[in-house]
Order: structure tokens, then sequence, then C-alpha cells
């Protein structure tokens, strides 16, 4: 159970509890004020005389138990009377001087008078009768509205799912129709020997496409898996930072792009899965490699336990940004002709927020840039 519900119950008890009391306090207070000054005397009306001291609800309750054991024989109702004096402690004496409580209308005037201290005795428990009843009432309504909200989630993770095989099967479905229809015209004969290179070549990257799909779907289905936790372990983060942007830097020659780091040379000690987080950045250095402008600046900073990966490229719409971190979220215009799989920085954000962080947007980072990713850890949240 989450720790907010647990709370949220304990609340609820202490109140139903603090209610409780001072209900009974007002009830004491109405024995005490109004009821007592009127049965005293109706009981002394009825020759029923009643010497000791005790609280309202024991000199009640022992006066339902001494008009019970008159309907028992005479020697089993004499021994009961020795046993309620001896539990109760003596605490009262009750005396029935009264010839009207013997006989058939005596019976009946017993019963009424039982009846009426019941009623009393029942009017007492009555703020915890109410009390339980309310923090049932409470708890199967904060669970009804935990099983909705369960409800809700499910079916939205499994509209999702959905969404997701969708998106799995349009990306795939691409390449592997280029590669079948190549393959074909290929052990057909009917390429020219000039071009057979050529088609070669669309083969093997549409394979390596679907390679880097797969890939990046294991990598998400992973984390998303129960049993997935993250190896984490003490190690520089500037370090890292500097070795994942150290990999691609080929990459961004290749494009014409300069990469700018800004990372400093002093260790920035973080508890991190090395490999998981390394993949995150990596995602972010991809995106802006494929998304960037050809033969402009790429910025790399770690600065206070926050890295910025920052680009020159086209400016994210709108309504793609409000969702850019779910899988496969991309423009029609992405799809066709960048070819991102759209999972990249979800798997960023599932990491970094698995490590206590979380990553944003920004699209009015300045300093030249269109747009920033952003990944805040704890220290800088």
């Amino acid at each position: 159970m989450k720790t907010s519900v647990k709370w949220f119950l304990v609340q609820r008890f202490l109140v139903i509890m603090v209610c409780i009391y001072l209900s009974g306090e007002l009830i004491n207070l109405f024995y005490g004020l109004v009821l007592v000054p009127v049965v005293l005397p109706f009981l002394k009306s009825q020759q029923i005389e009643i010497t000791g001291n005790s609280d309202i609800g024991g000199w009640l309750l022992q006066l339902l138990l001494y008009f019970l054991a008159g309907f028992l024989p005479s020697g089993v109702r004499d021994w009961v009377q020795r046993q309620i004096d001896t539990a109760m402690g003596n605490s009262i004496n009750i005396q029935v001087t009264s010839p009207l409580y013997s006989g058939a209308w005596g019976v009946l005037l017993r019963i009424m008078i039982i009846g009426g201290i019941c009623g009393i005795l029942l009017f007492r428990i009555l703020p915890y009768v109410v009390g339980a009843f309310c923090y049932s009432w409470v708890v199967t309504r904060q669970f009804n509205k935990l099983l909705e909200e369960e409800k809700a989630q499910k079916l939205a993770s499994d509209q999702r799912r959905s969404l997701l095989l969708s998106d799995i099967a349009h990306d795939i479905k691409t390449p592997i129709t280029t590669i079948c229809g190549y393959s074909k015209a290929l052990s057909e004969g009917v390429v020219p020997q000039k071009d057979r290179q050529t088609y070669l070549d669309v083969i093997y990257a549409k394979a390596m496409r679907m390679d880097e799909l797969v890939s990046l779907l294991f990598e998400y289905v992973k984390l998303e898996s129960e049993g997935f936790v993250l190896r984490r372990e003490e190690g520089d983060l500037a370090e890292l930072t500097r070795e994942m942007a150290a990999l691609l830097y080929t990459d961004f020659e290749d494009r014409g792009m300069q990469l700018v780091l800004d990372i400093p040379e002093e260790k920035m000690i973080f508890q991190m899965d090395k490999l998981q987080l390394g993949r995150a950045i990596t995602n972010l250095l991809t995106n802006a490699l494929r998304y960037g402008k050809e033969n402009g600046r790429v910025l790399v900073r770690l600065k206070e336990y926050e890295i910025i990966v920052a680009d020159e490229g086209e400016a994210v719409d709108p309504d793609l940004a409000s969702h850019i971190f779910d899988p496969f979220a991309r423009g029609d215009k992405a799809r066709s002709s960048k070819g991102g799989s759209g999972l990249g920085l979800s798997i960023s954000e599932k990491i970094v927020r698995m490590h206590g962080g979380r990553i944003i947007l920004n699209q009015k980072f300045g300093e030249g840039y269109t747009k920033a990713f952003q990944i805040r850890f704890p220290e800088h949240a």
C-alpha cells in the first residue's frame, strides 16, 4: 500500500477516535445532567432503591443484570445476584420492595425496564457504532477510488501498448518492404551490374535500421519490466559525459557539426548505473546529431549536476513537445525523413527518472541554440 494511502487512513482513524471521545464525553454529561435526575425519581416511584457509588454506565449495567436475573428460579437468582455483586465490586446495592414486580404484571414491568435500560446503554455505545460505520465508509470509498485509478491506469497502459505495437509494426514494415523488394530484384537478375552495389548498400542500411529499432525496443521493454533494477555505484558524472560525447565525435564531424564541450575537469561524484545513464546521454546526443542543424553547433554542458545537450536545429512543434518523451512520439515529417524511432528520448526519460532526476525540453535556452534537453538530478532538481 502506498505511504500516502496509509497516512490518509491513519489521519481519518485519529479524527474519528477524537470524535468518538468527544461524543462520549457529551453523552456522559447528558447522563449526569438530564438522564440521572429523570431516572432516579422514576426508580424511586417504583420502590427500587439504589445505594452505593458507581459511574452511570456501571450502575445501569448492574441494574440490567439484576432485572435479568429476576427471571431465574429463586435459588439460581440469588446465586447470580451474589456473583453480580462480587463482579461489580459491590459498587451499588439494589433493593426492590414494590409488590408490583411479582406475578405476570411484574414480568411485564421487568421487561419494560430492561428494554429502557438497554436503550440507554445502546445510546452510550452509539458513538462507537457510528465511528466504526464512518471509518468503514471512508476506507471503502478510498479503496474504490484507488481501484478506479488503477483501472484507468491499466486502460491507459493498454492503449499505449496498442499504439506502441502499431508504431513498431509501421517502422519495421518500411525497411522490410525495401529489403524484400531490392533482394528480389537482385535474385531475379533485373538489376544492372553497375547498380548492384547500390542495392546492396540500401539493403544493408535498412537491415541496420531494423537492428537499431529492435535494440531500442529491447531496452525500452527491459526498463518497463517489473524486475529491472539499476546497478548504482559511485562514479564520476563528468567523466561519463565526456566519454559519451567522445564516442560520437566522429559522427558529428561527418555532418560538419561542431561539438562544444563545457564539462568541468574536477570530479563530480554521483551514485549511478553507468551503463544505463551513459545510454540516456548517448540518446540525447544521437537526437542532436539527427535533428540538429548540419554544420551547426551542439552544446554538451555539465554544471551542478545538470547535463545539457543543446543544438541549433529546428524547434520542436508545441503539440509534439508536450509529449515528446512518450514512446514513438514523432511528427510525420520526422518519421519520413529523419528516420528516428522516437524511443530514444523515452528511454532516456525513464533512466533519468529511475536515478531520481528529471529531464525537460527547453526551447528558450538561448546562447544561439534553438532547443536544449536538460537532465536535472536531485542536487539540482
